[in-house]
């Protein structure tokens, strides 16, 4: 897996590609300097969080034919301040499915896409706690 980054501007706006093509701008917010051209690092991370958790829930509920006609979900992260850095501590993932879908599949395919499959949450557990919950057609179901 390979990422370039090149410099856009004079302050802080970056355009990253990787070995696809694929192309993300990255910036800082303005009261840091940045011209707000793109997320934030740290709001790639928890892109990046949500994107994984959400390409293992689907890849796990279509395996088991439960039809999926929505799926959102929301992601917060609280930072602390260790020295100059300010990490994630913990996360708040919420995932909002509709469709044909049992509720255990639904609460399962969550719990393995944390335990087990999710490389994003796997790289973060050592320094955050990762807390998660799923709606079910507007009802929150029991892990």
């Amino acid at each position: 897996m390979n990422i370039t980054l090149e410099r856009v501007n004079e302050n802080f706006h970056f355009e990253l590609k990787n070995e696809r093509g694929h192309i993300v701008n990255v910036d800082a917010r303005p009261d840091f300097g940045g011209d707000d051209m793109g997320p934030s690092p740290m709001e790639l991370i928890l892109m990046g969080l949500a994107g994984c958790s959400g390409i293992d829930m689907i890849s796990i509920l279509k395996k088991q034919r439960q039809e999926i006609t929505s799926f959102k979900a929301a992601v917060e992260g609280e930072r602390i301040q260790v020295g100059e850095a300010k990490p994630f501590k913990d996360i708040y993932v919420v995932f909002y499915l509709e469709g044909e879908i049992k509720e255990d599949k639904a609460a399962k395919a969550s719990q393995l896409s944390f335990d087990k499959y999710c490389s994003v949450s796997k790289t973060l557990e050592p320094t955050a706690t990762i807390h998660y919950k799923v709606f079910l057609n507007g009802l929150e179901i029991s892990k």
